[in-house]
């Protein structure tokens, strides 16, 4: 009864209790399908968060930082802290009064067995969001009988080129697939990446190495490995609920802090670049994203005042005159800007490296660190990039029609294997399975002859059953590998061969057999000499070393 601080102890106790039961219970059942394991991965989870809650407000209640708890229990034995006298049977006859008026105001309340496992639990679904970008558009497209009236619906053309680019992808298909679009969209956008099709994207996006350490200072690529991070991790935790993400990247921390003391790690040393303001130029502000005086002096004239000093240029004026000189280093390499925007003894940058050295440092550790990050959650999650790419690729060589027969047949394929599952198959001869899964009829297998075995001891003493395998075998890659092996060559006249005995002496007659049939120069070769005599090459050298010729 919740009346009472020791009933909720007791009722948190048996609820944890029962939901350890409940987890124990549903991790013994095997899922049939990936949607079943998701269902059942995420029922776990949420009965694990409750156990943890649960737990917390027990700690809580035994900490009785209040003393609430120890007043309660002084109270069963009729003491209590603002009174030493308290009859023990007005105490109790004032609890039996609380137990009334509490039913009372509860007459339905429901009796909770303790045997009792909570099964609805079990056939939860929760709520799981793998719905991708376009999907609500692609399920209305369906409504309209032909193109020309979906495209009169008043409809945003961003979204119209969303829906247009995963018509033909099965976006994450309840987590069997990554949905990369939009960052691939903003990474062929981009400065540090390239124009290349969605499938090869999926190749290098976990490869950062080819992206030069310049471009991974910008704000671009840091806003870019953000929201790739960020879409990984989501994608994992829905995933892989049951998986303890703190715990991993706690790991990925600390061996990324020993690799970038070592200076293991691409960036952790200054780097210096052919043109000397672009580490700190970039560090301060990225002049790539402003296109127009204006927007530069957005920034402010702080920031503005920060950027000069870095360069060694000026730092006095309006924010206007200070937005100016900053905005022609754009286009401007500093050794060719005018000696009057300059402060004296400041004409180069390189007299001015080490003012803010510290920043940049920061930045490209902070970068580093996401990467770190990153190419861990690919390794976690490479079984679904290459599951990606390869249905990516089939989905480029099907029809819309052909994509939708193929969803609907997915769905009703685990269905039907689980009821196959269940029946169990009486093959009492030890019959081979057809294409169905079925056993082949004894007829068939009289007539192909599968009872009968053959051995190949160039295969290793394998057993090919039937004559048809056995025939087959010799083009096969384990009868050409022990061929080869011999070092004899896998033609037509070792056919039937099985016996490395026999191969060996068959192949020794063909040697000699081609060595009769063979090319001899000294009898075969004919010569002329002044007269038109003919003679053979072995003929011709005798005459000739005679003087007879």
């Amino acid at each position: 009864m919740s009346s009472t601080l020791l009933e909720v102890t007791r009722a948190s106790h048996e609820e944890v209790e029962r939901l350890e039961r409940l987890v124990v219970k549903d991790l013994q059942t095997e899922p049939p399908t990936n949607k079943d394991r998701l269902y059942q991965s995420h029922r776990v989870r949420n009965m694990i968060e409750q156990i943890m809650d649960t737990s917390h407000k027990l700690v809580d209640i035994y900490e009785d930082k209040d003393n609430a708890r120890k007043d309660e229990i002084a109270a069963l034995g009729g003491q209590s802290s603002t009174s030493a006298n308290v009859n023990v049977f007005s105490a109790f006859y004032d609890r039996l009064k609380e137990i009334r008026e509490y039913h009372r105001r509860h007459p339905a309340l429901r009796y909770v067995d303790t045997t009792d496992e909570y099964e609805h639990l079990l056939k939860e679904e929760p709520v799981i969001e793998f719905t991708g970008e376009g999907q609500w558009l692609m399920e209305k497209f369906l409504d309209y009988p032909n193109l020309k009236l979906f495209l009169e619906e008043d409809i945003p053309s961003s979204t119209l080129d969303v829906f247009l680019e995963n018509l033909t992808c099965d976006l994450e298909a309840f987590g069997r697939y990554l949905d990369l679009h939009e960052l691939y969209n903003e990474y062929i956008n981009s400065k540090f990446g390239k124009q290349i099709e969605y499938s090869a994207y999926l190749d290098v996006f976990s490869d950062t190495r080819k992206i030069s350490s310049k471009l991974k200072l910008t704000r671009q690529y840091r806003d870019y490995m953000q929201k790739l991070l960020e879409y990984l991790i989501y994608f994992f935790e829905r995933t892989e609920p049951l998986q303890d993400l703190g715990r991993i990247f706690s790991k990925v921390v600390t061996e990324f802090e020993e690799l970038w003391t070592s200076g293991l790690i691409q960036g952790s040393q200054n780097e210096n670049h052919e043109n000397g303001n672009d580490k700190q130029h970039e560090a301060l502000i990225d002049l790539d994203y402003y296109s127009t005086l204006e927007q530069l002096m957005e920034v402010g004239p702080a920031k503005l005042k920060e950027a000069l000093s870095a360069l060694g240029l000026k730092t006095g004026g309006t924010v206007q005159q200070r937005a100016e000189r900053l905005f022609l280093t754009k286009h401007t390499p500093l050794e060719k800007l005018d000696l009057k925007h300059f402060v004296k003894g400041s004409r180069r940058h390189e007299q001015n490296g080490g003012v803010t050295t510290q920043q940049p440092s920061e930045d490209a550790k902070e970068i580093a660190l996401m990467e770190a990050k990153m190419k861990k959650m690919c390794d976690l999650l490479h079984e679904t990039i290459v599951r990606t790419k390869e249905n990516i690729e089939k989905k480029h060589a099907l029809t819309y029609d052909e994509i939708v027969q193929e969803r609907e047949e997915d769905e009703v394929q685990p269905e039907s294997e689980s009821d196959d599952e269940d029946q169990q198959i009486y093959n009492p001869l030890k019959l081979p399975m057809g294409w169905d899964g079925k056993p082949i009829p004894y007829w068939l297998y009289k007539l192909h002859g599968l009872g009968q075995e053959f051995k190949c001891e160039i295969c290793g003493n394998h057993s090919y059953w039937g004559r048809r395998a056995y025939e087959r075998h010799f083009k096969e890659w384990r009868h050409q590998h022990g061929m080869r092996c011999l070092g004899i060559p896998n033609t037509k006249n070792f056919n039937e061969i099985t016996s490395i005995e026999e191969a060996k002496y068959l192949w020794e007659k063909i040697q000699v057999k081609q060595g009769l049939n063979k090319w001899r120069p000294d009898l075969e070769e004919e010569y002329e000499d002044q007269e038109g005599n003919i003679y053979n090459k072995k003929t011709y050298t005798d005459l000739q070393r005679q003087g007879l010729i």
